[in-house]
């Protein structure tokens, strides 16, 4: 089993405990370790594979417990480096009745890992590499690193991963750089996984059926699209099918698209060679059905990183 290497964002999540109250009136907060590349790793760790994350952080206490986290789920940091300049990145976070969430974003380190950060990988020891892109595709260093890697892995023809994960909150300024951007990445990457509406938004349509079809259309990936209780669509190939949900009473889905993604991925790790390029239809419906159970088993819990713990490899058949 060759490793995974996860690029992106580290941050800290600050939840407001106090129920509907907007950030400015919040007394309590909760911290937990946080970004989808970062949530990535750790479910993909979690369930046996090999993977290293590719991030920075501050050097303060909240950059150690970061790196912390993470290596007791046993993924390995050595690409995670700490920036003497920056305090690592918060996310601080309030869900308020009407399901809106109040949302403030001070980015920090996460944005400064650079292409002279990344030169210093040798991709040779992966065999997959996945980009999540929530902050990667804001402005900064860690845009040009994102960019600069994804040329590396093509030339070099590793199997690349991508999910757009998008923010509302964070490109409601600049929404059409973001969609420019992950589409960069979905014409060239082997798998890619959005949500439903996601796939409506990148593709400026208002079905999932005619988002289905662009994609189809437009790009050459075996692709899912997540839609909730109905289930996951998967294209590979001239294929497509739904796979059927799987019935829970959710806690929280915190998580669970990571957990997916990384369930996906830590199949695929568990392949050899160039079999990923000989799997069936029949071979990726399998592969989905594991990473929906995945996805459920993270639903049950409260909070991603907690979740994780219960995942293992004996939950995927």
């Amino acid at each position: 089993m060759k490793k995974i290497l996860c690029i992106g964002e580290a941050l800290i999540d600050m939840i407001c405990t106090d129920k509907s109250s907007p950030l400015s009136e919040g007394n309590h907060f909760l911290k937990k370790a946080g970004g989808a590349p970062t949530n990535v790793a750790a479910a993909i760790a979690a369930l046996g594979g090999k993977v290293d994350l590719a991030a920075k952080v501050g050097i303060d206490p909240f950059g150690k417990y970061l790196i912390q986290t993470m290596q007791d789920f046993g993924v390995s940091t050595k690409w995670v480096l700490q920036d003497e300049q920056h305090f690592t990145t918060f996310a601080f976070v309030s869900l308020m009745e009407n399901g809106e969430r109040d949302f403030y974003f001070n980015r920090g380190a996460d944005g400064q890992l650079s292409e002279q950060d990344i030169d210093r990988i040798n991709l040779s020891e992966y065999d997959i590499i996945h980009f999540g892109s929530a902050t990667g595709f804001l402005e900064g260093p860690l845009q040009k690193a994102y960019t600069s890697l994804l040329s590396k892995a093509l030339e070099q023809k590793i199997f690349i991963s991508f999910d757009p994960n998008y923010r509302q909150l964070l490109f409601k300024n600049n929404l059409l750089s973001f969609i420019h951007q992950s589409w960069h990445f979905l014409k060239q990457c082997n798998f890619f996984k959005v949500s439903d509406e996601e796939a409506m938004l990148l593709t400026n349509t208002q079905s999932i059926e005619d988002a289905t079809q662009s994609l189809i259309n437009k790009t050459n990936s075996c692709f899912a699209i997540t839609l909730g209780k109905s289930g996951t669509l998967l294209r590979y190939k001239n294929d497509h099918s739904v796979i059927p949900s799987i019935t829970i009473s959710p806690v929280d889905t915190t998580g669970a698209g990571d957990a997916f993604v990384g369930a996906v991925l830590y199949q695929l790790s568990a392949l050899h060679g160039k079999a990923k390029d000989l799997l069936t239809q029949t071979d990726w419906e399998k592969i989905i059905i594991n990473a929906n159970k995945a996805g459920a088993r993270t639903c049950e819990f409260m909070g991603a990183m907690e979740a994780f713990k219960h995942l293992s490899k004996d939950i995927l058949n």
